[in-house]
């Protein structure tokens, strides 16, 4: 989720279009949470056939995998003719840990969760768990950027290539096929970077088509509605239960998130909207609301449970709004917060370091010049 910019080549402003598709990503994203931690998901399962609300459900809440693959091959693409510096890691890890120590602190005062060590101590560890958590994931994989800026810039375009597709081969091919992949984040976003960084080192003419992309994208997005609708009609039909309706798109490995998350990509990247200060400053706390909404199982329980009660909303003809009002209402909330973060807290500390670090350079160049 690395903030680096689009820009143009008009004195380094930054183009809008990957921006606002960086902020649908998180919309998205939010989406998903709605459905898959609330309960929402176990009270689809437990009915014998599907409800329209739990048809609109399970489409409302379908693209959360494709928006981790989104957010990655932005990172991909930027990152791999860039740097990373010890102050872009220190913002990212800063970044990910006030808002793990501010609701831990919110939730154990309040009485809201217990205080325990083990939550202390897992508190200030910046990276626990490269499995499912994708902060942490994300966290782990930044480190491994310079190795795989060095791999993939001493490889030509056709080792590129097989490259990509012997790592889609074994993760999303043999997975989609039901074959046993041992599968993390980590090792995922690697390859998802590959295939980032081989969109921006080897531009083809038909890379920039927007009719091309924009329909490419359209039709991933129905194969991925009708995959999850076909197989939750049928399921009580085979299994007796509403069941595996999300199997081609569960994960982000599997093939629809990878075609459809690479396809919304060039398409938004063909844009061209240009400079939106607007959609650019909302789009810097795209990260910032799922470090927010996404916190921890207390947030989880507060927000989705406890105070947007989503699992008493079930059977209510006003779902649909429900659905939608909070998803955005969430956003516009954690994203005031995180602009909040960035002015007050993160701007003054970080300009502190570089007046510490040009002072270090000077006293460096003033020693290795006597």
């Amino acid at each position: 989720m690395s903030n680096t910019a689009l820009k143009t080549d008009r004195g380094g402003v930054r183009d809008s279009s990957i921006e606002l598709f960086r902020i649908i990503t998180m919309l998205v994203i939010v989406a998903h949470h709605y459905v898959v931690n609330s309960g929402l998901t176990e009270v689809i399962r437990s009915g014998s056939t599907m409800t329209l609300n739990g048809f609109f459900l399970i489409l409302f809440g379908w693209g959360g995998k494709t928006g981790i693959n989104c957010f990655v091959l932005i990172t991909g693409y930027f990152m791999c003719k860039s740097k990373i510096t010890l102050k872009k890691f220190l913002k990212l890890v800063l970044w990910t840990q006030f808002y793990r120590i501010l609701f831990f602190l919110i939730f154990t005062v309040s009485g809201y969760q217990s205080f325990t060590i083990k939550g202390v101590v897992m508190l200030l560890l910046p990276i626990t768990s490269i499995s499912t958590g994708f902060s942490s994931a994300y966290l782990a994989f930044y480190l491994f950027i310079p190795f795989l800026n060095i791999l993939i810039n001493a490889m030509n375009k056709r080792q590129h290539i097989l490259l990509m597709g012997l790592c889609l081969l074994i993760y999303t091919v043999m997975s989609t096929m039901g074959l046993t992949v041992t599968f993390n984040y980590v090792t995922w976003f690697c390859v998802i970077y590959i295939i980032g960084s081989y969109i921006r080192l080897y531009p083809e003419k038909w890379f920039d088509s927007k009719k091309i992309w924009g329909f490419a994208a359209l039709i991933s997005l129905l194969l991925s509605w009708a995959s999850v609708l076909v197989i939750a009609y049928l399921s009580p039909w085979v299994f007796g239960k509403i069941t595996g309706y999300n199997y081609f798109i569960f994960d982000s490995n599997k093939i629809f998130p990878v075609l459809t998350s690479v396809c919304a990509f060039m398409f938004f990247k063909n844009l061209n909207i240009g400079y939106s200060r607007f959609i650019n400053t909302v789009a810097a706390s795209a990260y910032g609301v799922l470090l927010i909404h996404a916190n921890s199982d207390a947030m989880r329980k507060w927000l989705w449970k406890d105070t947007l009660n989503n699992v008493g909303m079930y059977n209510s003809p006003w779902l649909p709004v429900h659905a939608v009002c909070s998803v955005i209402g969430i956003y516009i909330v954690c994203t005031i917060i995180d602009m909040l973060r960035r002015n007050f807290l993160e701007k003054p500390v970080f300009k502190l370091y570089d007046k510490w670090y040009d002072n270090k350079i000077a006293k460096i160049k003033r020693i290795t010049e006597e």
